[in-house]
């Protein structure tokens, strides 16, 4: 197996693991020893977490989160899983759909009345399914001299900047174009409909 794979694979475990955990529990040889290939300090690791009920049973890091500082992975080491975090998104909207809290079909600018009217016109559908159209917020923001990298700005530095744009890339529902800014939408319908951020409603 070559490095490049054996750091996909390790990248798969550690999307699966939790990004903080408590304290480090007494060692589980059984778990552990399925893991032992990971457990070095000179590759990169993954980090584990087991639940029963609802609870934690069995939490752990094994081997290293950087090699280049040499920062082993723990018990709370956290993870930027970046768009993995698309399909949980996707499912709360599902989930306040399901309780009648909006409909798939809700044109966007109901939940975003401030946009302008070209969210008439755009559905919450089309977000989720990256035919709405509506323009990349990275690339927004890159050509505003800001970078590519979402850390260095607030999310409402984004809503304001994409309720200042004056159309779409292209009609919506015509063609697909994936796009951050759609699910950045949605998230933040989350917020609006259910009044618990993302991190709240899905945990």
């Amino acid at each position: 197996m070559s490095r490049l794979q054996q750091s996909l694979h390790l990248t798969l475990f550690c999307l699966l693991a939790v990004s903080a955990f408590a304290a480090a529990p007494p060692p589980h040889p059984a778990v552990d020893t399925l893991f032992s290939a990971y457990d070095r300090s000179d590759s990169p690791g993954c980090a584990l977490g087991v639940i029963r009920d609802g609870e934690f049973i069995y939490r752990r890091g094994y081997g290293m989160a950087n090699l280049e500082y040499d920062l082993p992975l723990g018990p709370k080491s956290v993870f930027r899983i970046g768009s993995t975090s698309k399909q949980f998104t996707a499912a709360a909207i599902a989930l306040l759909a399901e309780q009648g809290k909006l409909s798939f079909d809700d044109p966007v600018r109901r939940h975003f009345p401030e946009f302008p009217e070209w969210a008439e016109g755009m559905t919450v559908r089309q977000l989720i399914h990256h035919t709405s159209g509506i323009r990349d917020y990275l690339q927004l923001a890159f050509l505003a001299g800001k970078g590519d990298d979402a850390d260095y700005y607030p999310d409402q530095w984004v809503l304001d900047l994409l309720s200042r744009q004056r159309g779409t890339n292209f009609p919506p529902g015509e063609q697909h174009l994936y796009s951050n800014s759609g699910y950045l939408l949605l998230a933040h319908i989350v917020r609006r409909v259910s009044g618990q951020s993302l991190r709240e409603y899905t945990g």
